[in-house]
Formats: structure tokens, C-alpha cells, sequence
């Protein structure tokens, strides 16, 4: 379970492929803290450390095909930029909201606006791909980070980032074209699973 809240970015280092697996290894400035066995969300998804080298602050990951298929990993190259953040504490702040690691889809960004101070991202997604909803104010989890939805719209939404979002994020590189993972609200796929449910029932 993880909050949206992002630590820090970490950076892949070295992609091997054994099978159908991924073995990716990242550099990040907390590496000599991890643990094998501990749960991390890369860019919002979810994946086991493997294997750790504390003096080098480096660690590997695996993600198998359908990670692969459903998520933004295919598009990581050696010196990609990665959100990461360690798993929820429950003796802290809940900063966020409650973001899962399980990515829904992926979604692409189509335009970035400059608003003077800040900036609003603009996103396309595939709204045939349930569960997939947003609201205006709702929630939604863009490559890990919680976020709050601007506009929304069938299949596109938008979201503002502050200076400090955009620093210490990877937010900075995105442009249009950029492919994102994307959790939506976990509560908000709950009452659309009933919603359907329910119309179901009453044909």
C-alpha cells in the first residue's frame, strides 16, 4: 500500500532479460536502506527488491510479461528517471490517498500548459478499458504520484502540478507523447463495478 506521496527518483542503471522477465536494476540515494523482499511502486507500480547492493545504493527488480504489458516498463531505457516510493508506514501522516501499486493502464500525455507558476497536464487514456473513471477533484495516481483530477472527460482528464511536483518528480520530462501508468481511484472502481452490476441486474 503506498500514499502517492513520491520520495525521490531513482535512475535504471542496467536492463537484463532472462525469458519473459525483466531484471531491471536502479540507483537510488536511500539504496543502502532497502531490504530483499521490500515492496516499492516504480512510476505507481509495484515490485519486489530481488537483489540489493548497498555500497553502490543500487537494487533489481523483476517484472514479468504482463507488467510489462500493462504498465510503462517496456519504454525504461538505461538513465531513465523513475518515481519511486517504499511501501505506506501506518505511524505516520496519511499525506496522499490510498494508492494500491496495481497499475490500471497507461495513458499518454497530450499536452502540457505553462500557467505561469505552474502547469497542467493534459492526458488521453483508453475509456473502453474498465475500470476507467475520473472525476473533477477526484483522485488519480499518475506514475505514482497522488494527484487531483482538473478536468475530465471520457477518455482524457487533466492535472495541475506545482513547482515542487514537478521537481522532484518525473514530471519534468514528460511532453506530449510520453506514455504514464495511471491507477485510478480505488474507491471509485469499486462503485462503478456496482453501478454496472446493478444495470446488469436490471435488464
Amino acid at each position: 500500500m503506498f500514499t502517492g506521496i513520491i520520495e525521490t527518483t531513482a535512475r535504471v542503471v542496467n536492463i537484463e532479460k532472462e525469458n519473459t522477465n525483466y531484471h531491471f536494476t536502479l540507483e537510488v540515494p536511500f539504496g543502502d536502506e532497502l531490504a530483499i523482499d521490500q515492496s516499492m511502486a516504480h512510476d505507481g507500480c509495484c515490485l519486489t527488491v530481488v537483489k540489493v547492493d548497498k555500497a553502490k545504493k543500487q537494487y533489481v527488480v523483476t517484472a514479468m510479461d504482463e507488467t510489462m504489458l500493462k504498465t510503462n516498463l517496456s519504454t525504461w531505457k538505461v538513465g531513465t528517471e523513475v518515481n519511486v516510493e517504499r511501501s505506506m508506514r501506518m505511524d505516520g501522516r496519511f499525506d496522499g490517498h490510498i494508492v494500491q501499486g496495481h497499475v490500471d493502464q497507461t495513458a499518454t500525455c497530450t499536452k502540457v500548459v505553462d500557467d505561469n507558476g505552474s502547469w497542467r497536464f493534459y492526458f488521453s487514456y483508453d475509456a473502453k478499458n474498465a475500470p476507467s473513471i475520473t472525476v473533477p477533484k477526484g483522485s488519480i495516481s499518475i506514475n505514482g504520484v497522488s494527484l487531483t483530477v482538473v478536468d475530465s472527460e471520457p477518455g482524457m482528464f487533466s492535472v495541475a502540478i506545482i513547482p515542487y511536483t514537478y521537481q522532484v518528480t518525473n514530471f519534468h520530462n514528460f511532453q506530449p507523447g510520453t506514455v504514464v501508468n495511471i491507477e485510478f481511484d480505488v474507491f471509485g472502481k469499486y462503485v462503478q463495478r456496482l453501478l454496472e452490476q446493478y444495470m446488469a441486474a436490471q435488464k
